[in-house]
């Protein structure tokens, strides 16, 4: 007859787990802080926490270190007793919080669940980076027993769908020990997380766009108003700017970058502001002009927008019958487009017509009264016409805004030597 095996105490080793339950709540809410102070990404990640359960503990132990949970009479550690989930937007988010989660920490182990399984396999696909309780984390008083060196926070990085997905797996699979062996029900949970990692795939693809067209429309913006500033500085004798189109433009392969058809709307709107920032205007002009062609739907949305951006490659190139014709066209289109108006009236500014610039500000400040911009170029035009107190006015609401740059200065400077003067 053979020895008996020496069995763990369950009740001894839920006693010496349970009692290390006020230190792990406390270690879990200090890295927690830790880790909303140290990540920073564009789209505000959801944290969530966890202290393992004393089931789930004990099944682990005795699948994985049977042995010691019988001999040991200090804490039996494992890597997932202390848990945080950081569940982000976007694809892209994984890899900024991973590489954070290196600098900031000391980072034990990277494990990527997943990576490796076919579309025809239905697992969760999760970043886990295991890292050392921070000395700034641990309890501030002694403990008796220490907290084991062994301890160690594991952080999961998903996605919102990952993590959606994995809750459901944990319910219908590893929660419920469910191992579906009919062929059809494991393709549709393939199919299942195989669409949620297509989600996942497109999701980021259309924030890739949004990247590189918010950067080519801020280049594309910055260099019309540029231009009405030049205006400006030469009436009021401030300093001209050097500047260089190409060098400011933002960095983009129309033919390999985008991932959308060549064909597309899309494409052809990035492949114009490109060239439009990089000073190519007739070829912007053309890209413009082929898009008005095709007649996109829905038409006055799109139009609208088109219509703008040909105004301001024309406004660049000093044809400014033809800019004024695209930003009536723009509002004719989309009738809330409050930019097209400022526009319009910046062209009229420049051929010296203050009283129509005047009157396109008054409409776009109609839509969106919070425009800085808006009230110190009408105040130039008032300024223009005579009209003294109106451009303080609307000075002092620039002003009221946050604006309140050299140009701004200036004029301010000169309406109130118009009242020195007497008027």
């Amino acid at each position: 007859m053979t020895e008996q095996q020496d069995l763990p105490n369950k009740l001894e080793i839920q006693r010496l787990y349970e009692s290390y339950a006020p230190v792990f709540n406390e270690v879990l809410a200090n890295i927690e802080a830790k880790l909303k102070s140290s990540i920073k990404i564009a789209s505000i990640p959801t944290f969530k926490t966890r202290i393992k359960s004393f089931t789930s503990y004990y099944k682990k132990i005795l699948r994985q270190k049977p042995k010691e949970a019988a001999e040991s009479k200090s804490l039996v550690t494992l890597t997932d007793m202390i848990g945080i989930r950081v569940i982000c937007a976007f694809l892209e988010d994984l890899d900024i919080v991973e590489q954070q989660l290196v600098t900031y920490f000391n980072v034990k182990e990277i494990e990527r669940k997943g990576a490796q399984q076919s579309f025809r396999e239905f697992g969760y696909e999760s970043v886990h980076v295991l890292i050392a309780i921070p000395e700034d984390c641990k309890p501030k008083k002694e403990l008796d027993p220490p907290l084991p060196d062994e301890v160690v926070c594991e952080i999961q990085i998903r996605t919102i769908l990952q993590d959606a997905w994995a809750e459901v797996e944990h319910e219908l699979i590893y929660k419920s020990e469910f191992n579906p062996f009919d062929k059809p029900l494991r393709r549709k949970l393939a199919s299942i997380n195989a669409s949620l990692t297509l989600a996942d795939t497109i999701f980021q693809e259309i924030r890739d766009y949004q990247n590189r067209l918010q950067s080519e429309l801020g280049t594309r913006r910055n260099t019309f108003y540029n231009k009405a500033d030049d205006f400006t500085n030469k009436e009021f004798g401030l300093p001209q700017e050097n500047r260089d189109l190409k060098a400011s433009a933002a960095i983009y392969s129309p033919q390999n970058d985008l991932p959308y058809s060549k064909k597309s709307i899309d494409e052809l709107v990035l492949s114009a502001l490109h060239e439009h920032n990089l000073a190519n205007f007739d070829k912007a002009i053309e890209i413009y002009t082929q898009i008005i062609n095709s007649k996109p739907t829905p038409p006055p949305v799109v139009l609208g927008v088109i219509y703008k951006h040909r105004g301001m490659a024309y406004f660049a190139q000093s044809m400014y019958d033809k800019a004024l014709e695209d930003f009536r066209a723009s509002v004719a289109d989309d009738p809330k487009g409050f930019r097209a108006l400022y526009y319009e009236g910046i062209v009229c500014s420049v051929q010296d017509k203050n009283q129509e610039a005047i009157e396109c500000f008054n409409k776009s400040l109609e839509i969106d009264a919070f425009q800085s911009h808006v009230y110190y170029r009408r105040a130039l035009a008032y300024f223009n016409l005579g009209e003294y107190k109106k451009s303080l006015s609307d000075i002092s609401s620039a002003e009221n805004l946050g604006l309140n740059d050299e140009e701004v200065k200036a004029l301010k400077t000169k309406v109130l030597k118009k009242f020195d003067m007497g008027m």
